[in-house]
């Protein structure tokens, strides 16, 4: 049991490495938040069968809801919609790869909040790995003659983590949040109310500010549904790896889907230069490095 987690963060990982890829495709005709809102409505239906499945295998009714489930399922959902949102518009600026290492800061992001709002104790260790990951970022993000784009990305692309960051832990709070319950019900339990209303939320806002979004992402349905079924997969995953480990051990061995986005990159011919590829290995570094520090 205590691999586990380990499993279900390298699927979910790689999971997410190829709905990334096609919620990319989707940007340009559905635009950033048409793209974004693909990954939670066509998710929701596999995500109602997953429920329904477990249900029934256990003989399970659903489980009883508290009012602090509800705090940390809304956390975890509305952060989640506008990281996807900002890592979307990080990869209209930069490479497929590039943009996914720039959400490697994550692990970072989740320290200096934490010093910051819980009192959490940096050690020197820590510190250091901070430094060796912004180092990483640095290189990324400033290319010669990029003019603000690097920045621009830099800054989108942090933004992103840093909601991923609350995200995740938002939604392992909901899921110990449900006591007495198998983890795998309630990981299952969370990702399709967390889905819900994320669906719910989605949809209102498009209706309102882009009303033909909503027809475009019925007709492309092809790839919608597919980014839909492969990202219920990959959160499915995801959330069953939070009900076993802590948000910062899921999320810092998810960052092996920088090597996945880097084949992705490959068969997208999109170039990464030996100091792009030099920037990130030094973020993992740094990332694992703060991990380390930690335990």
């Amino acid at each position: 049991m205590s691999f586990l987690w380990v499993v279900f963060t390298l699927a979910a990982a790689a999971g997410q490495t190829a709905r990334n890829a096609l919620q990319r495709e989707l940007v340009r005709p559905l635009g950033a938040a048409g793209a974004t809102h693909v990954r939670f409505l066509f998710a929701l239906p596999f995500a109602a069968l997953f429920l329904l499945a477990v249900m029934t295998i256990r003989h399970s009714a659903l489980p009883p809801v508290s009012g602090i489930f509800l705090v940390w399922l809304a956390v975890g959902a509305l952060t989640q919609i506008v990281a996807t949102l900002l890592m979307l518009l990080t990869m209209q600026h930069r490479s497929f790869v590039v943009s996914i290492a720039f959400l490697k800061m994550e692990p970072v992001l989740t320290a200096i909040l934490g010093f910051i709002f819980l009192g959490d104790r940096l050690t020197p260790l820590m510190v250091a790995a901070i430094l060796l990951a912004t180092l990483g970022m640095l290189l990324i993000s400033l290319r010669p003659g990029g003019g603000g784009t690097g920045l621009k990305a830099a800054l989108l692309g942090l933004a992103s983590g840093g909601f991923f960051a609350a995200s995740a832990v938002g939604f392992r709070g909901a899921i110990l949040a449900l006591p007495h319950t198998g983890f795998v019900l309630a990981a299952t339990f969370t990702l399709f109310t967390g889905l819900l209303l994320q669906s719910v939320v989605m949809s209102a806002w498009l209706r309102v500010t882009a009303p033909g979004t909503l027809t475009l992402m019925l007709k492309s349905w092809k790839v919608s549904g597919g980014a839909g079924l492969i990202g219920a997969l990959a959160s499915e995953f995801w959330f069953l790896a939070f009900a076993l480990a802590t948000a910062a051990s899921v999320r810092t061995l998810g960052m092996i889907d920088v090597v996945f986005a880097q084949a992705v990159s490959h068969r997208m011919r999109q170039h990464v230069s030996a100091r792009e590829m030099a920037g990130i290995a030094i973020l993992l570094a740094g990332g694992v490095l703060l991990v380390w520090a930690e335990s």
